[in-house]
């Protein structure tokens, strides 16, 4: 998929980590005034914009700066690109430098490098919550679930965040990590060497309910964490399992889990939701001052379009998983459970630039099927349930009330 000629609903909250904390990383330097006004657009010759303040500027810090190995004219040439582009004020329209390109494409891909380990807090801690499949943690046979990260190459992880735990043990492949773990009280190094790690964007498992011990229905429970590159391809393999279980009547229906899904490609958002909604039926309506209006109707015949359904949002749902929650909600499709979702309302297309740079530009507003613009207020659930999870720790299976009562209103 080409991201260049994709409109996508841009990731946000965990995709600003990576987007904004990677740091100003190469480019290229223009060093004369004249350059800058040779290849200025014409709205700025049109405006007479004098770029000598810019120089001047430029000129001060290199003469006054007390700390001279500080002035890179790279990131000094990147940080004015970027300023400029944040003047307008939008959080969705930003300038990414060559390195942070590449970032972005890497997470909608699916791909990072690490050692492949979900961490999450408990009792404030720094913990394993599961080891990836094949990655470099499961490998070394030592690291299991629930022990503890106490120290990531000598450094303690008593104040760390989670952000700041996972940028530590990320890192380039082929690059070794030590970290000290600690289980039932007693401490082990395992130093691990980092890989490229493959997160699927769509996970299928069958649950039942809890409270059920014998000749218990299953349904199928699919977890969509993000509408990446490969999430069409994976979706349509769970699909078909999905189905054939369906037919046989094997599951009562089936979970679909946005929560803390950032979003992705708008196109993709269209492509899942049409799974369930009838050929024709609208699934969302752009509109926009300068693109002409589009709607965005379902063109392909769902596999599943008689399957009992609910869907799981939280806060962490944005852009692209509102929209795929709200069509199955307009659509009288799915009955949406958990709390109200982030709301972001915007599209963005992502364009190369030189040198591999890149930038995001809010293009249009999206609105759902009965005309609601979520912006800024989110989507409310069907059923509102909230996970109680003491402060300082991560969600475990058996405390998840939401997927309970999602499990509970397909089984209905």
């Amino acid at each position: 998929m080409n991201a260049k000629k994709i409109t996508n609903i841009l990731l946000i909250l965990s995709a600003c980590i990576f987007l904004f904390g990677s740091g100003y990383k190469l480019g290229e330097y223009v060093s004369s005034q004249s350059i800058v006004e040779k290849s200025a657009p014409s709205q700025v010759k049109k405006d007479r914009i004098d770029f000598s303040l810019f120089w001047e500027t430029w000129d001060k810090l290199e003469e006054k700066f007390v700390d001279k190995k500080k002035l890179d004219a790279k990131k000094m040439f990147y940080g004015a690109i970027k300023g400029m582009v944040a003047s307008i004020e939008d959080p969705y329209t930003f300038f990414l430098t060559p390195e942070e390109n590449k970032q972005s494409k890497d997470d909608l891909g699916g791909k990072f490098e690490g050692i492949g380990a979900q961490l999450g807090l408990k009792n404030n801690r720094i913990v394993v919550v599961s080891v990836l499949k094949e990655s470099p943690a499961e490998k070394t046979e030592m690291i299991l679930s629930g022990d503890y990260i106490n120290k990531v190459d000598g450094q303690f992880t008593k104040t760390w965040t989670l952000g700041q735990a996972v940028t530590k043990i990320r890192g380039p492949k082929g690059s070794k990590v030590k970290i000290t773990f600690e289980r039932e009280g007693k401490e082990f190094d395992v130093e691990i060497v980092r890989n490229q790690i493959i997160v699927k964007s769509v996970e299928l498992s069958y649950e039942h309910a809890s409270n059920c011990e014998k000749n218990c229905q299953n349904v199928a429970y699919l977890k969509l964490n993000q509408f990446g590159e490969n999430t069409n391809d994976e979706w349509d393999i769970a699909i078909d399992e999905i189905k054939t279980k369906w037919n046989e009547r094997l599951i009562k229906g089936l979970v679909l889990d946005v929560r803390d899904n950032p979003g992705g490609y708008l196109d993709s958002a269209v492509y899942l939701a049409s799974e369930f909604i009838p050929q024709g039926k609208v699934v969302v309506k752009q509109e926009s001052t300068t693109p002409e209006n589009k709607v965005y109707t379902v063109n392909r015949f769902g596999q599943l379009i008689d399957i009992p359904i609910t869907v799981l949002i939280n806060k962490g749902s944005a852009s692209a998983s509102e929209i795929l929650a709200g069509a199955l909600r307009d659509q009288k499709k799915a009955k949406l459970i958990g709390e109200k979702t982030f709301g972001k309302g915007s599209v963005q297309e992502a364009l190369d630039l030189k040198d591999g740079a890149g930038i995001h530009i809010t293009v249009a507003k999206w609105i759902l099927p009965n005309g609601d613009w979520i912006n800024a207020k989110g989507i409310a659930p069907d059923i509102q349930v909230t996970n109680e999870v003491k402060e300082g720790n991560t969600m475990i299976k058996e405390q998840d009330k939401q997927l309970e009562k999602a499990i509970e209103e397909v089984l209905k």
